[in-house]
């Protein structure tokens, strides 16, 4: 029997507690810093503002449903956006006015408003057609 080894039956959870107590307090110090990253957004209340739009020298463009733009309308063609947008700019100081229909797609009024940052407009609004 002095060859016999006694079985260990006993867990010692003392170090796991440890590093349960040390993540603990990482995760307290770390939380109130993801609070403050983000994006602030200011998001305008619904307005009516059919007076002042007929009053503005704005250039209007529609986007519809299937992703096309409208201009006075009349369909303008993706690749001559820019330099339509660049003429029109020159003509309404005022800015932009996006107005979307009810499917029209995030890319595409996204498209549209990189278009008009680049041609150097500056005010853009965008409404519900």
């Amino acid at each position: 029997m002095a060859g016999q080894r006694k079985t260990f039956n006993e867990i010692n959870i003392t170090p796991l507690t440890d590093i349960f107590l040390v993540l603990l307090i990482i995760m307290m110090v770390i939380a109130p810093l993801l609070d403050q990253q983000g994006l602030n957004l200011a998001v305008p209340n619904m307005i009516e503002v059919q007076d002042e739009i007929k009053d503005s020298k704005l250039i209007k463009i529609i986007v519809t449903n299937d992703n096309r733009y409208l201009l006075n309308d009349s369909e303008i063609p993706v690749s001559e956006i820019g330099s339509i947008i660049k003429e029109q700019a020159a003509e309404n100081p005022d800015g932009l006015l996006i107005m979307t229909q009810d499917d029209a797609t995030h890319g595409a009024v996204v498209k549209l408003m990189d278009e008009a940052r680049n041609n150097g407009v500056t005010n853009i609004s965008i409404t519900e057609y």
